[in-house]
């Protein structure tokens, strides 16, 4: 899920920054300490969208820098379970496929693909059996999130299905509501 977060903080400005326009400074030393982080509530950071208000500076003897209190908005992405997402498909396997849903991704068990006894062929795409249909790199899907483990961004795993009714490569999907509709 997509949040839009408002944020109170102290802003921290190096000497280095010192002659750059105070709005700049404070929006770079944002970007470095909040975008593309995990936070310890499998929230993950995106990019900060701007800065409201910019309080008072305070400088913190033995440091040197300048610590603004700060008023500003990150646009942040926390996966739930249950939650239905649509992504590309970035790579296939032997035993899956891994998906960019959004800044991150996840990954569908071949068990988990479709209705159908799935294999892994050799042009790098998962075929089922009975329905022949075929998913390949590169291929738009709905999953739902069915797993979460996010101790650090480097080792975040998010499960997917795409086995329930409505879910699946967009054009199985779009096949399915012309067939029902007939």
């Amino acid at each position: 899920m997509y949040k839009l977060l408002t944020v109170k903080d102290r802003v921290r400005v190096p000497p280095l920054k010192f002659k750059e326009d105070l709005k700049k400074s404070v929006e770079e030393s944002i970007v470095e300490d909040y975008e593309n982080k995990l936070l310890d509530n499998n929230r993950f950071i995106i990019c900060m969208t701007e800065v409201v208000n910019i309080g008072e500076g305070r400088i913190v003897p033995g440091d040197g820098a300048i610590y603004y209190e700060t008023t500003f908005k990150l646009l942040s992405y926390t996966p739930l379970i249950k939650e239905v997402v649509e992504g590309e498909v970035t790579e296939i396997t032997d035993f899956g496929a891994f998906v960019r849903i959004g800044p991150i991704e996840g990954f569908v068990h071949m068990s988990q693909v479709m209705d159908d006894y799935v294999s892994f062929s050799k042009t790098k795409s998962l075929l089922g059996k009975e329905s022949k249909k075929t998913l390949s790199i590169g291929d738009y899907v709905r999953a739902r999130v069915i797993a979460i483990s996010m101790k650090s961004l480097k080792d975040a795993k998010i499960g997917l299905t795409m086995r329930q009714p409505g879910l699946g490569k967009l054009e199985w999907i779009e096949a399915d509501k012309k067939v029902k509709a007939k």
